[in-house]
């Protein structure tokens, strides 16, 4: 592995926890959006989870390709939405109140989303100081020739 992979890698992590950390606070702004219960123009939002995948990178030998793969990093490689049931409030005199006097709102756990939050912040400086530590290696590695 060359110290431009390590920084490839590092950077891939940052990209990716970024995201997470973006799509963690978007579910927080959004956790009071109000929608009609089982009304399809009108839904509450809906959680976004990002789901990662690793990249691989096939490492070939004299243009045979070996069986082994190298890492390369991770992704995000799709978003997808939660799939539970929103959560029911009674509110009767709420615009977006059913014929019950209910209104639906996103089932968004702010304890989760708050663990998420820090999980990805602390996922990000990891890759901040690997980036670094890579750098500082670079450095010294160009100091020997001196």
């Amino acid at each position: 592995m060359g110290v431009f992979d390590s920084f490839a890698i590092s950077a891939s992590g940052l990209t990716a926890e970024k995201l997470r950390l973006d799509i963690t606070a978007n579910n927080i702004a959004n956790m009071h959006s109000a929608g009609r219960p089982n009304d399809p123009a009108n839904p509450p939002y809906s959680r976004k989870i990002p789901i990662f995948a690793q990249m691989l990178e096939q490492a070939g030998e004299n243009g045979a390709l070996r069986l082994r793969y190298k890492g390369a990093g991770v992704h995000v490689i799709r978003v997808v939405t939660d799939q539970n049931e929103p959560r029911l409030a009674y509110e009767p005199g709420h615009p977006f109140a059913d014929e019950n006097g209910y209104v639906a709102y996103p089932n968004i756990n702010i304890v989760n989303e708050m663990v998420n939050a820090i999980s990805a912040t602390r996922a990000y400086e990891a890759n901040v100081t690997a980036l670094n530590a890579a750098k500082d290696i670079a450095l010294k590695a160009l100091e020997i020739g001196r």
